[in-house]
């Protein structure tokens, strides 16, 4: 059977770690123009119901810098988009690529593609959660801060996807995470409980902010929730990570934002741009990240 990631509870703790040392270790071969090629006549499936600018730059140039290739496929490109069941694409299309990226709506589309599938597939992004965007996070903090374990994140905004996978990162890497967020807009409540007491959810921002070694953000409305966009700029008034908010962090706090962002609603131009930040950095990381996730699905 191969090896999936659908999200990070797929990997155990040593895993993820070794994942992650190993993406350090490519973006410096990268910065010193050593050609790797691990991945060498290795072919990418990607098949993408939803748009993408830094899942399908990075998943598409990681391939091809570890002597891969990819083909990207949309939903006009593909039968699912005509009405073809998930799991006969997942059939044919695991008989012809190595590995197969999915970034769709629904978890369980997810599921059923990676359970027809006979090669690994990964999740590049669902509504349930974005496990790739926070391997890049982890992998940020590492590089500025060292290990995470026992280190205080805050996330401040929707309980959304990224807020998923924090809890899923919190529980495996031994890390504290608050999440502030209005009521109504709470993260699963089934992950909140298994992440047991690394995991707090509350609705003071200041407070959870107050001593953060890490602080996150992310769009107030998601893709596909764009009609609420009006209902939610209202329901998080004083959500904004602005310099005000995060004067309660501690001085080096560390910022990021999975992008793409709305300077001025849910994070100030201020504190985008600020000394504090590391977002691109973090947004770099995608490409490292998932080359290293890639070579150790397909070495399973």
């Amino acid at each position: 059977m191969p090896r999936h990631f659908l999200s990070l509870m797929d990997l155990t703790a040593d895993e993820l770690k070794r994942i992650l040392r190993r993406a350090i270790e490519l973006k410096t071969l990268r910065r010193k123009g050593q050609h790797c090629d691990s991945l060498k006549g290795k072919v990418l499936g990607m098949v993408f119901e939803k748009s993408s600018t830094r899942t399908r730059v990075s998943f598409e140039s990681g391939i091809f810098q570890l002597g891969g290739i990819a083909i990207f496929l949309s939903p006009r490109d593909t039968q699912l988009g005509r009405g073809e069941p998930i799991e006969d694409t997942a059939r044919v299309l695991s008989r012809m690529v190595d590995i197969i990226a999915v970034r769709t709506f629904g978890q369980d589309s997810l599921d059923r593609f990676a359970e027809y599938s006979t090669v690994p597939v990964i999740n590049a992004l669902t509504d349930s959660y974005h496990p790739c965007q926070v391997l890049a996070d982890v992998q940020t903090f590492m590089e500025h801060r060292g290990d995470i374990g026992g280190a205080c994140v805050a996330w401040v905004g929707d309980g959304n996807n990224m807020c998923n996978s924090f809890i899923n990162a919190a529980r495996l890497l031994h890390f504290n995470l608050r999440v502030a967020c209005p009521s109504g807009y709470e993260p699963d409540a089934e992950l909140v409980k298994l992440g047991g007491n690394r995991v707090s959810v509350i609705h003071d921002p200041k407070a959870a902010v107050d001593g953060a070694d890490l602080v996150v953000t992310d769009v107030w409305a998601s893709m596909g929730q764009e009609s609420e966009q009006k209902a939610r700029i209202s329901a998080f008034e004083g959500f904004q990570l602005d310099s005000s908010l995060m004067s309660a962090a501690k001085p080096d706090a560390l910022v990021m934002h999975c992008l793409p962002a709305h300077r001025g609603e849910e994070i100030s131009a201020e504190v985008l741009d600020g000394p504090n930040s590391v977002i691109w950095d973090e947004a770099e990381n995608r490409l490292h990240a998932q080359k290293a996730l890639m070579e150790f699905l397909l070495s399973c």
